[in-house]
């Protein structure tokens, strides 16, 4: 069996927006509430992250302390790397393998120089970077993972795919080369900004709702959402019957 836990749902600036006074801001529902965009897919033997946003810190605390085999990472923004740093306490575990695309890679070296200098101080996070790319599965203690490219704007980042279960944020559109690697899949968690307003690098609801369509998805659950999708009841409301809002600390079970 496979738990993916949603540690985070929001978009980069989070949900409610500083200083933001509108409905969904001043909800008192939690599942109005979303931090920075995260998931945390677990078996009985194996326990992967995908994306270390800035909420991070905040996010694990709640969750069990055990061992974190891999960090998967879909692309270098601030608000999916912006956390690694506060990995630092699992490595008493051991080097934490992180996983990454090429662009990817060569964004955390900059951003994080001190984690892999050749001599590096005394608390420095102990990351070991692995470059993969889209196409090119692999395996991480028992759960296959397979790296799909699909298009931020025009910067291609990667979803992942762990068997019925796909993962995608931030996407704008995908090439149809890319689709099969997705057939079959029977959840899918997708990223949907809002309804209304196109964004040069985001889905709208509308977007997400034809894409889950298109490959065949039996259930999906939206993610990266701003609070122009507004209140979490009256979103669901508008979405059809096999679409829903994904919430801060929803599980769902495979």
């Amino acid at each position: 069996m496979m738990k993916i836990t949603f540690l985070g749902t929001g978009t980069s600036c989070g949900v409610p927006v500083i200083g933001c006074q509108c409905k969904t801001c001043l909800s008192t529902d939690t599942r109005d509430k979303r931090l920075r965009c995260s998931i945390l897919v677990e078996t009985d033997s194996t326990r992967l992250i995908v994306d270390c946003g800035p909420d991070f810190r905040q996010q694990m605390l709640v969750q069990p302390f055990r061992r974190i085999d891999g960090v998967l990472v879909t692309h270098a923004h601030y608000d999916h790397v912006g956390g690694m740093d506060d990995i630092r306490p699992y490595c008493q575990f051991g080097e934490i393998n992180v996983y990454a695309d090429s662009t990817a890679c060569q964004g955390m070296l900059q951003m994080l120089p001190y984690c892999f200098a050749t001599n590096r101080y005394p608390g420095v996070p102990a990351i070991r970077l692995h470059q993969i790319d889209a196409g090119r599965p692999l395996t991480i203690g028992d759960i296959d993972i397979m790296p799909v490219c699909v298009l931020h704007g025009r910067l291609p980042i990667l979803g992942y795919r762990f068997g019925r279960f796909a993962y995608i944020t931030d996407m704008k559109t995908i090439d149809d080369e890319q689709l099969p690697l997705l057939k079959g899949v029977e959840v899918l968690a997708v990223n949907a900004l809002r309804f209304e307003k196109p964004h040069h690098s985001h889905q709208l609801a509308s977007d997400a709702v034809a894409f889950a369509h298109k490959i065949e998805a039996r259930q999906t659950l939206l993610t990266h959402m701003c609070h122009d999708i507004g209140l979490h009841s009256e979103a669901n409301a508008r979405l059809p019957q096999d679409v829903s809002l994904a919430y801060d600390g929803m599980v769902i079970e495979l």
